[in-house]
């Protein structure tokens, strides 16, 4: 997946024989990144969602598979200023949390977002607001997980997600950090599973 909204699906056999200098995964138009890659069966559902907290829901088999050099289908029409911040694997009984730049977050069901056709505007997955900030990530989440935010001044919470409140779609979520006066939310991220 692409900060610009492109997305493309490859065989992972297209990635067997790598190179000292690495092997190019996808072409990339000027000014696009990459921002997200998973591992998938080819029948899972993905999420995707954008810095003005718009968000996509689909079966992943509306992608069809592509070479490894391939630009890449469009995964969700996004307008000038928004970029898209992350895209998940998302099973039914699974919570959406959404994170926003000045510190505010909540948890959705899955279940809140209609299953869409790729390559649409999708629909508002935060109320987004001069107080929240614009969204800087997703992740779907279990009741069981922990969480870390990371700040651009180098602060660290430790949340888990059973104390971040399950809200609908438009809502603007609660506060999960307090920040300084010019900080902000850059990451959000899972701790790793124990073992």
């Amino acid at each position: 997946m692409t900060k610009k909204g492109t997305i493309k699906k490859t065989a992972l056999e297209a990635y067997s024989n790598p190179r000292s200098g690495g092997i190019i995964a996808i072409h990339l138009d000027d000014e696009d990144e990459l921002i997200s890659a998973k591992l998938t069966d080819g029948k899972q559902y993905l999420f995707i969602g954008t810095k003005m907290g718009k968000a996509i829901h689909f079966p992943e088999n509306q992608i069809r598979e592509m070479g490894r050099t391939a630009h890449g289908i469009r995964g969700i029409k996004i307008s000038k200023d928004d970029e898209v911040v992350g895209m998940e694997l998302v099973a039914p009984h699974t919570q959406i949390l959404t994170v926003a730049a000045n510190g505010y977050g909540k948890r959705t069901q899955a279940s809140e977002y209609r299953i869409q056709n790729r390559g649409g505007s999708g629909i508002f997955t935060v109320k987004r607001t001069q107080k929240t900030g614009d969204v800087i990530g997703i992740k779907t989440v279990l009741e069981e997980d922990e969480l870390m935010l990371i700040s651009n001044k180098g602060k660290i919470i430790r949340l888990r997600a059973v104390d971040i409140p399950v809200q609908g779609r438009s809502t603007q979520g609660v506060r999960l950090i307090t920040l300084e006066e010019g900080e902000r939310v850059v990451a959000v991220a899972k701790l790793a599973e124990k073992e």
